[in-house]
């Protein structure tokens, strides 16, 4: 990096380091930014204000639409979020954490109106396991009092994956049942080989 003199460097909100004249390194403050850092402090201080204000907005003081949407998004809220929780308690491991879409109510409250929770099978390494994690993402994404439609796919598809599954693991059991067959045939056929022939005059 090549400093020349005069060249000014920004290290921090309110510093500046450039190079003097004698080539020496000086840290100055830079007073125009101080004035502007603590403008945006009080707007910042101002907003947060506003927000505070909006927020403890007394339900009294709303208008009976208001009120009823007020009521209306609490209710949405709460249902959303157990929703949610059932789908999670019911998903054991196989569940993340919930994510929640939130709309500003005219009381300055956020309060849920959608959410999700994502489910992640881990890979099986058997048919059974398969089959058991297929039931466990059934019985989470059908957990909820009201399942939604997203629900009803998410069990639709592990569904189907139970019964690749169980196709796997009926044909692992056919086939070592074949082997047995086999080996049991073969194992007859050596022992008829193996007898001594006995011939009678």
């Amino acid at each position: 990096m090549n400093i020349g003199l005069n060249t000014q460097y920004d290290v921090g909100s309110t510093y500046t380091v450039r190079l003097n004249e004698k080539e020496v390194l000086e840290v100055s403050e830079d007073k125009s930014r101080v004035t502007g850092i603590e403008s945006v402090k009080e707007e910042k201080l101002e907003a947060s204000k506003e927000a505070e204000k909006k927020a403890s907005i007394n339900t009294d003081d709303l208008s009976p639409d208001e009120q009823k949407l007020v009521k209306d998004l609490a209710a949405r809220d709460s249902e959303v979020k157990a929703h949610e929780s059932a789908h999670q308690a019911a998903g054991g491991g196989m569940t993340g954490a919930a994510s929640y879409t939130y709309q500003q109510g005219p009381d300055g409250k956020m309060y849920a109106i959608g959410g999700e929770v994502s489910i992640s099978t881990p890979a099986a390494s058997t048919p059974e396991e398969a089959i058991t994690n297929a039931r466990q993402v059934m019985a989470s994404a059908m957990a909820a009092g009201s399942p939604s439609p997203q629900d009803f796919a998410v069990a639709s598809s592990a569904r189907v994956m139970e019964m690749k599954a169980m196709q796997q693991l009926a044909k692992e059991t056919a086939e070592e049942s074949l082997g047995k067959e086999t080996y049991a045939s073969l194992a007859q056929d050596e022992e008829q080989k193996s007898k001594p022939f006995s011939i009678s005059a």
